[in-house]
């Protein structure tokens, strides 16, 4: 991962913060400029689908690709969305185990490319897939999730 300074930087940027993170499950929140209240989220999966939603809505980056489902599915009207939050706004926001700005750039091949910052260690990193940056993330809070459980061992041990 490359060493950057943390800012959105696009009028798409998301910001993901997990709260919660145990054996790659997470809890967390999505933020971007166009609501001030936050998206909560109950899993990686769940997380996907809403920032996908989002760029839907927003009509950008357009899809490379039309969905298809297997049953009658409506297509979302594209809305014009007011800008609601600064991007300084939007960095207030913490995670309490982790802050990735996520900055998708093209949506083609039925999937996501872009960059990801991970906030607390000031790294980004560039992702080729949405499967890639959800293991990017993983990657990131799993090598947490050792040093949590390494600590906790200790203050057991020395308890």
């Amino acid at each position: 991962m490359s060493n950057t300074g943390n800012y959105i930087g696009t009028p798409w940027g998301i910001i993901l913060c997990v709260d919660y993170y145990r054996d790659e499950k997470i809890n967390g929140r999505i933020y971007h400029r166009y609501q001030t209240e936050p998206i909560r989220v109950g899993g990686m999966t769940e997380a996907v689908f809403e920032i996908d939603a989002f760029f839907d809505r927003l009509g950008y980056p357009f899809p490379g690709t039309e969905s298809h489902y297997f049953i009658k599915h409506e297509k979302k009207q594209r809305i014009k969305m007011a800008r609601k939050l600064s991007d300084e706004e939007m960095l207030k926001n913490n995670g309490e185990k982790g802050t990735f700005i996520i900055r998708v750039e093209q949506r083609q091949h039925s999937s996501w490319q872009g960059r990801v910052t991970w906030v607390e260690e000031g790294k980004t990193e560039n992702f080729r897939s949405a499967l890639e940056l959800l293991k990017m993330i993983d990657g990131a809070l799993g090598g947490m999730d050792i040093k949590e459980d390494a600590e906790e061992e200790n203050q057991e041990r020395a308890g």
